[in-house]
């Protein structure tokens, strides 16, 4: 198959690449040079050109408080760069998966989200995001996949800054009232890919079982690398951001399960995420740092 991957510079969009580029594969992975979701030649260039079978757009504008300040670049690349992909889309046949966010939701149902539940996004990215979903969810060739709390070797996330932290603090203060479960991007790679040969549209959630807080993901960190900083809970409420965060966006996988099988659960992601870690030649140095400091 000739997959077209966006976003191959982040987290996820690096573990695709890897997992699709097996010889078996045809996969172009633009860059954002290449292709520039703010930039419609580009767009219908790429899609035109490689004239793909799936294309998995992982690619967005993901800084959830700056997008408060940058509502018209944002919206330009989450809404109207996404919608441009869709056409591009339709125009060679190609499927379209769509990687989203729990943001979508305001958190208040208080029980684990299906994917036909109402969405109502609090903050501006999330707002964006949706806008990006209606659009490939009017295509009869688009899917949706939710996720939330990821984490990979390739760029930023929770667990390296927690790691980066442990060198040096004795504590940490991490939100405890907000609730959701990592997803770890090797997991949810294979899982895109195996929803991409399927004859199926709509909307997935995808994310590793195992609910918690960032409190309790930041202890899981500590605890499974031995560890002692300690963890602080505090409320949303004395942790300042720009946009509004909804407090529990739990997601029900069960259409995933029931398609594709559920994902392992966290603590096997993070397993296999830490062995992943060991191999990086920065993020050693950082385990080794935060590790040692407690042996003194």
């Amino acid at each position: 198959m000739k997959y077209l991957i966006t976003g191959i510079n982040g987290q996820l969009g690096h573990d695709l690449y890897k997992i699709l580029n097996d010889g078996k594969n045809e996969v172009f992975a633009p860059t954002s040079l290449t292709l520039n979701l703010t930039d419609p030649v580009t767009i219908y260039k790429s899609v035109l050109e490689f004239h793909p079978d799936v294309i998995i757009h992982g690619a967005a504008y993901t800084a959830v408080d700056k997008a408060e300040e940058e509502k018209e670049y944002a919206e330009l690349v989450n809404a109207v760069g996404t919608s441009r992909l869709v056409d591009a889309a339709k125009m060679v046949n190609a499927k379209i998966i769509y990687v989203s966010t729990d943001y979508v939701f305001d958190g208040t149902k208080k029980a684990p989200y299906k994917f036909y539940d109402d969405v109502n996004p609090l903050n501006w990215y999330g707002k964006t995001k949706r806008l990006g979903e209606e659009a490939v969810l009017d295509y009869e060739k688009g899917m949706v996949v939710r996720t939330q709390w990821v984490f990979g070797i390739n760029g930023k996330n929770f667990v390296k800054t927690m790691l980066k932290l442990a060198r040096t603090k004795d504590e940490v203060n991490v939100v405890a009232d907000q609730y959701g479960a990592p997803t770890y991007t090797v997991d949810l790679a294979e899982k895109l890919v195996m929803l991409s040969k399927l004859n199926e549209n709509g909307i997935y959630h995808a994310s590793n079982s195992g609910d918690m807080s960032w409190a309790g993901f930041a202890k899981m960190i500590f605890a499974m690398n031995d560890i002692k900083t300690k963890v602080n809970p505090i409320p949303t409420s004395e942790y300042k951001t720009t946009a509004v965060r909804p407090l529990d966006t739990r997601l029900d996988k069960s259409r995933l399960a029931n398609d594709v099988g559920d994902m392992p659960s966290s603590m096997d992601a993070f397993a296999r995420y830490m062995d992943e870690l060991a191999n990086d030649e920065e993020m050693s140095l950082v385990l080794k740092e935060a590790k040692n400091r407690w042996k003194k």
